[in-house]
């Protein structure tokens, strides 16, 4: 079994992704559904997928959860929820009660648009996240490099949550800096409840003219933060067409990591991701 921890969908006639805004990402206003991606998936050997959030709309985790139980090939949602809200514990308990709510997992907030750095710090969100952990559910990070360091004080501060950093925190690969990324990465990685998704990278390189190489160095550097153990493959479909075809993406995901050996490459493309996400 392979698995494809990160992906996500959307139907612009249900609701419109108002993140998707310049020419760049014209080419990402269409839909994108679970039949368009799957026979990408099975191509390569995908056998099962995590479903992530896309915006910050309550409709959109029941809808998830709905297409994770109508479709085998998702194994598991990454939701969202207000993390503020006085009554978190109870909305994620209504969740699980809905259909296909055993397929909930985590949950996520677009924190990368957070205009505090120290987001993940307020009193607030800290009590949002300890009833993500009080639920059984594990939290994804999409930040940028400069929030890393809160990252991982809310991580030491919640030690029985488990946190799953996205696309490796979105390293300056277009431009081939590694610090101060990688100190932050390698601090954030010396948490035991942390594990980080081989994701999004190349979006974060120069889409037009990537190449393994310029890609290699940040994931080599979060194989010796993480290990294989605690990292998981994503596509981060269909974000990733700017760049690269799905099965483009698989194959350079395990061009980089050939130096593995048999057990560590089954950690990392299923291992993993069947333990974070209980799938």
């Amino acid at each position: 079994m392979t698995v494809d921890a990160h992906h996500h969908v959307w139907d612009l006639s249900v609701r419109d992704q108002d993140w998707i805004t310049g020419p760049g990402l014209q080419p990402l206003r269409r839909n994108f559904g679970i039949a368009d991606l799957e026979p990408e998936a099975r191509a390569v050997g995908v056998d099962r997928t995590v479903l992530v959030q896309t915006v910050t709309v309550s409709e959109e985790t029941p809808e998830f959860l709905a297409l994770a139980a109508a479709h085998d090939l998702v194994a598991g949602v990454v939701g969202w929820s207000d993390l503020t809200s006085p009554g978190i514990a109870d909305e994620l308990a209504r969740l699980r009660e809905l259909p296909g709510g055993r397929f909930l997992k985590g949950i996520r907030h677009q924190v990368q648009s957070e205009p505090d750095p120290e987001w993940l710090l307020r009193a607030d969100v800290r009590r949002g996240l300890a009833a993500v952990a009080e639920a059984g559910l594990v939290y994804d990070l999409v930040v940028l490099p400069h929030q890393l360091p809160a990252c991982a004080e809310a991580a030491a501060s919640l030690p029985h949550l488990t946190f799953v950093l996205d696309h490796l925190g979105k390293p300056p690969v277009a431009s081939g800096e590694r610090e101060p990324w990688t100190t932050h990465l390698r601090a954030l990685a010396a948490l035991p409840n942390t594990v980080a998704k081989l994701s999004g990278l190349v979006t974060e390189a120069d889409p037009a003219s990537w190449t393994t190489a310029d890609l290699r160095p940040y994931t080599d550097a979060a194989l010796q933060a993480f290990g294989p153990d605690r990292l998981m493959f994503g596509s981060d479909w269909p974000v990733c067409t700017l760049a690269a075809g799905y099965a483009d993406v698989h194959a350079t995901a395990r061009k980089l990591t050939s130096d593995l050996g048999a057990a560590e490459r089954t950690a990392l493309f299923e291992g993993t991701a069947r333990r974070v996400y209980d799938l």
